[in-house]
């Protein structure tokens, strides 16, 4: 199969872009934004970041066999000595996106684009791994979901991959509709609506705006959408789209799940009614979240052409992601780790698998703060205390100027709760406390750094 490539035709065609050298400009296959990981005969984009300017690693990146370099034109004077093809262009990031696109188009690849408010990192690799016992699969790596990932997720796309699961971030507003015009999804995916970057999308109603970009711009490439009709603003919205498929827990759905039960350990056992057929499959990933995006995972499976026992196998190799919902088991107590980050949503089914874990009965909340929520912070940190009570948590150590909210609508109730100031007073305190039979979640958003609480637990009660 011939590689897919970009050439001088495809540099022409970016914006305000000035070729230098053009008549040596050969065919690149392979496009690389870190001189760290050029290989020869590759295209090498500086990129300007919040921490480093890829202007400054050019002469690294000939040295590693660039093949050309793209560059922002206020630069050119510093490459001057540069025995490579130099393209400039006004913005190298906006030109990484320009080519990216155009990188898309010779994709044969059908493309499974993903967002949501929580778990579309999950359900992505839930996805990823039910198609790939049949096909060759690529996926976005980590979180790689921005418009910087998105197109370098593109770029490790070749023809020989049938499908690419695609992960979309997003917190401000614009930013799905530029990664999802760049990369033309067949199938398109919004695990849900929540509270999430309400600092800069306002409210739901902004939240969905912005995710629906993703459903907006696969309609318009004639694709198949899947809507979670669980969450109410999809469900009301899914009549304006044609070519759809739903499903959910809760209401009448194409496919529809239900979660029957809960194994020893605290996994769920979902029922699958599809087509007439109903399936029951034991989800090795822990809490109600994680049966959510299994059924979301599965209904797109479903569409592609999977069978039940095809599913079945393949989801006996799902494993939990770093730092989401990881369950670790020692010798005398548990350990949730769910440190990656937090919205409400995602918090409360965290909270709630606390409760659903039986192993032990003292259950622990080791909460940081809940960032992007802008106007809404003080009250959705303070209604995290219903969710606390309801499910029986006993003890709640909080840590964060938001989270004082939630421990001032503790103080009263009959739990053991106690606020921290600053990180080294709460790191000094659990170096100190024993967590013996006790099932202990520690969980905030990615700033809080709430992972370095998870590493001091593991170490003093091992």
């Amino acid at each position: 199969m011939k590689k897919l490539c970009l050439t001088i035709k495809d540099f022409f065609q970016l914006k305000g872009a000035v070729l230098y050298d053009a008549e040596r400009i050969r065919p690149v296959t392979k496009v690389s934004i870190d001189s760290r990981n050029v290989s020869p005969g590759s295209l090498f984009i500086a990129i300007k970041g919040d921490k480093f300017d890829g202007h400054n690693f050019v002469i690294d990146a000939v040295k590693k066999g660039a093949a050309a370099v793209l560059i922002n034109s206020d630069k050119l004077s510093s490459c001057e000595n540069i025995d490579v093809p130099i393209i400039t262009v006004s913005d190298t990031t906006l030109a990484l996106g320009e080519l990216a696109a155009i990188w898309r188009k010779k994709l044969k690849t059908k493309i499974i684009g993903i967002t949501g408010s929580t778990g579309k990192t999950t359900t992505k690799e839930i996805l990823s791994t039910l198609l790939s016992g049949k096909y060759k699969v690529n996926k976005t790596l980590g979180n790689n979901n921005n418009h910087i990932g998105v197109p370098l997720t593109l770029f490790s796309t070749a023809n020989r991959h049938d499908y690419l699961v695609l992960e979309l971030g997003t917190n401000h507003f614009g930013e799905i509709k530029y990664t999802a015009e760049i990369a033309q999804p067949d199938y398109a995916i919004i695990t849900n609506i929540g509270n999430s970057h309400l600092e800069f999308l306002k409210n739901r109603k902004g939240v969905f705006e912005e995710k629906a970009e993703l459903f907006n711009v696969a309609e318009s490439n004639k694709g198949t959408l899947f809507i979670n009709n669980d969450d109410l603003i999809l469900f009301n919205a899914n009549k304006k789209y044609k070519k759809r498929i739903t499903f959910g827990f809760e209401k009448q759905s194409d496919v529809e799940g239900e979660i029957i039960g809960y194994m020893e350990d605290g996994k769920p056992i979902v029922r699958i009614n599809y087509v007439g057929n109903s399936s029951i499959y034991e989800v090795p990933l822990y809490g109600e979240q994680s049966a959510k995006n299994f059924l979301a995972a599965a209904t797109v499976a479903f569409e592609i052409g999977l069978r039940t026992e095809e599913i079945k196998r393949r989801l006996r190799k799902t494993q939990a992601i770093d730092k989401r919902l990881n369950v670790q088991r020692f010798h005398n107590f548990i350990l949730v780790n769910d440190t990656y980050n937090a919205n409400p949503e995602s918090m409360g089914m965290s909270l709630r698998l606390l409760s659903q874990i039986k192993e032990y009965n003292y259950r622990v909340a080791i909460l940081g703060d809940m960032f992007e929520l802008g106007k809404e912070s003080k009250r959705l940190h303070g209604k995290l205390a219903n969710i606390l009570l309801k499910n029986k948590i006993d003890a709640v150590y909080t840590i964060g100027k938001f989270m004082k909210h939630l421990h001032l609508k503790l103080k009263s109730k009959n739990i053991e709760a106690v606020h921290f100031n600053n990180r080294e007073s709460l790191k000094k305190f659990l170096t100190k406390k024993s967590f013996a039979n006790s099932v202990v979640l520690v969980k905030g958003s990615r700033g809080m750094q709430m992972e370095e609480y998870a590493e001091t637990i593991k170490l003093n009660n091992k």
